[in-house]
């Protein structure tokens, strides 16, 4: 399997998720954050499934995960998640 590595601003977008979610019910949380870390594993094993999204920055996709956006990039031996954000949100704003 292909090693995936998820940022520290992923990592912090994925709490972020699970907070505010979890104020309504913690096990749709966990189902959601569940469905997106699978996202990630079949990411790894097939990483061109994402769009190109070259206009944010070279060689950056992205996959959707329900309401939410997964920006990745190849590397050598696997992936790495960038951010995942919501589709509401002002995307490039993330990315200046």
């Amino acid at each position: 399997m292909n090693r995936i590595v998820v940022t520290g601003d992923a990592t912090s977008d994925l709490d972020d998720i699970w907070s505010y979610i979890s104020n309504e019910s913690q096990d749709s949380a966990n189902r959601l954050i569940d469905s997106i870390i699978e996202r990630f594993a079949t990411l790894a094993q097939f990483p061109e499934m994402g769009r190109e999204r070259g206009e944010i920055s070279n060689g950056m996709r992205s996959f959707p995960a329900g309401r939410y956006f997964i920006f990745y990039q190849q590397i050598e031996d696997g992936i790495e998640i960038l951010r995942v954000l919501h589709s509401a949100r002002d995307i490039d704003a993330f990315f200046q």
